[in-house]
């Protein structure tokens, strides 16, 4: 799987492609919002009000200081999500279980599964892929 994806086969298409596409079309267009993984991790609560005023619909100060913000952000977390029922018990049509979509949630947690060879490939593809384009690809 790793080599498919190195070379741009996966099942929706080459993965490369998809993030500098939508990271150009962000950069060009207003409407387009590029969030990376590790920046909501890190910072959820700043990404969550980012998110909603780009919905143009920020939080207004009685929201935030009556919980609505935390709310949302343990009902949308990582633990929260992994464990609704439709993603423990739900399939594809294939039969897969849709838990395949989970692992830790915890960034840089591939670096448990990769060996060296294998990060040293991924990073010389980043560097190759993104050059040129500002992207910052973050993955610790």
């Amino acid at each position: 799987m790793f080599d498919l994806f190195c070379k741009g086969v996966s099942l929706y298409g080459p993965f490369w492609d998809h993030v500098l596409d939508y990271w150009k079309q962000s950069i060009e267009k207003p409407n387009i919002l590029f969030l990376m993984y590790v920046e909501v991790k890190k910072n959820p609560k700043i990404q969550l009000k980012h998110l909603a005023e780009f919905l143009e619909c920020p939080f207004s100060i009685e929201e935030e200081n009556s919980g609505v913000v935390d709310e949302i952000l343990k009902m949308c977390s990582f633990e929260n999500m992994s464990n609704l029922e439709v993603n423990t018990n739900g399939k594809f049509s294939t039969g897969k279980a849709y838990t395949i979509f989970f692992r830790r949630g915890e960034i840089g947690d591939w670096n448990n599964y990769f060996t060296i060879e294998m990060k040293d490939k991924l990073n010389h593809i980043i560097e190759e892929k993104f050059q040129g384009s500002r992207l910052k690809f973050l993955y610790v």
